[in-house]
């Protein structure tokens, strides 16, 4: 039996892991087994929140996808760890970091997870909401914290292999001048994804200012970023302020695909930010903390230090075809209409 969430020590980022080359290893995998109750446990989520679409009630929504999945992870073989949960940051139902699922007998995991990534979106009866979890070796992902936020940037790696050379501290004008030169395009024909928010509007507009074209989108981090580093998406960068927590979600498809990411704290409120301080003064923030921190943030390697294991499956239509890998799953439930491959704008 494992401990239950109050006997569950707090979550605490390791640097042993990040250091360990066995830990990055591209030859971890899970067997099959494991894989299939990975993969049922996320269709019963989306499957239980699916009947709900248009219901109005977006907390009706995840209580429904949490419970399927806290069923369906009971079994598991393995020793799953929630390291981050999306439902804190919105009130929401949600699994709770700490707690621990699956029989212990097996590889010990750390899970990120959000049942019901764009809740809104499904109670409205919109596209773009899906259940999704990503799992890797004990202590591959990064510690974040109390922090709701994230400034983000996300591209695929140039056909070259070489870092293009982006960063967080730089302007958004030369970020799109060094990601043009790397691709061998102009500025003009770069698509760059941008979440329609106040906190992001200089972005947006620095991104007109420079001439490249602005995707805006009110909902969908996880789908854009699927676009952003898939050979075949439609987008050639993802910039600006997003969830933290899907940040863990996006760096485990970033590493599956072989793309470029960065990432540090962007809190939005001044509670944010004193929890933020309190962490990083805490014995519980590691040298990823820091890092998250700093001007320039932090490469994937530090938010996904192996390879992870991704599981989506849409509740309503969403464009995640792209996202299909040897390291990430897509299930439709048996409706390829669940499952597109071309972004739209909103």
């Amino acid at each position: 039996m494992l401990p239950t969430p109050a006997e569950e020590p707090p979550v605490a980022a390791s640097d042993e892991p990040r250091s360990a080359p066995a830990a990055d290893a591209a030859q971890w995998a899970l067997d099959e087994g494991l894989r299939r109750a990975l993969a049922v446990a996320v269709r019963a989520a989306a499957d239980a929140a699916r009947p709900l679409v248009g219901c109005g009630d977006g907390d009706a929504v995840d209580a429904a996808a949490v419970e399927a999945l806290r069923t369906a992870l009971a079994g598991a073989p393995a020793d799953i760890r929630v390291v981050s949960g999306e439902g804190e940051k919105d009130d929401a139902p949600m699994l709770h970091p700490g707690e621990r699922f699956g029989t212990g007998a097996g590889p010990a995991l750390d899970l990120v997870v959000d049942p019901v990534d764009g809740t809104r979106l499904a109670a409205s009866g919109r596209a773009g909401a899906m259940a999704i979890l990503a799992v890797a070796p004990r202590g591959s992902f990064a510690d974040l914290g109390p922090a709701f936020y994230l400034d983000k940037l996300v591209h695929a790696a140039p056909a070259s292999g070489a870092d293009a050379g982006l960063g967080l501290d730089l302007p958004v004008a030369e970020n799109l001048a060094r990601l043009a030169a790397a691709h061998g395009r102009p500025v003009s024909s770069l698509r760059v994804a941008v979440q329609t928010r106040p906190r992001n509007a200089a972005v947006a507009e620095a991104v007109t200012a420079a001439g490249a074209q602005v995707h805006g989108f009110e909902h969908g981090d996880i789908e854009r970023v699927v676009h952003a580093v898939s050979t075949n998406g439609g987008l050639d960068l993802l910039l600006g302020i997003g969830g933290a927590p899907e940040g863990l979600l996006e760096a485990a498809i970033v590493r599956a695909h072989g793309g470029i990411m960065r990432a540090r704290f962007a809190p939005q409120s001044d509670a944010e930010s004193l929890r933020i301080a309190d962490f990083l003064a805490s014995d519980r923030a590691s040298s990823v903390g820091a890092g998250l921190a700093t001007a320039t943030g932090l490469g994937l390697h530090d938010l996904c230090a192996a390879s992870a294991l991704v599981v989506i499956a849409p509740v309503t239509p969403c464009a995640v075809a792209p996202a299909r890998a040897p390291s990430v799953i897509v299930d439709d439930a048996g409706r390829p209409d669940l499952v597109t491959a071309g972004l739209t704008a909103g």
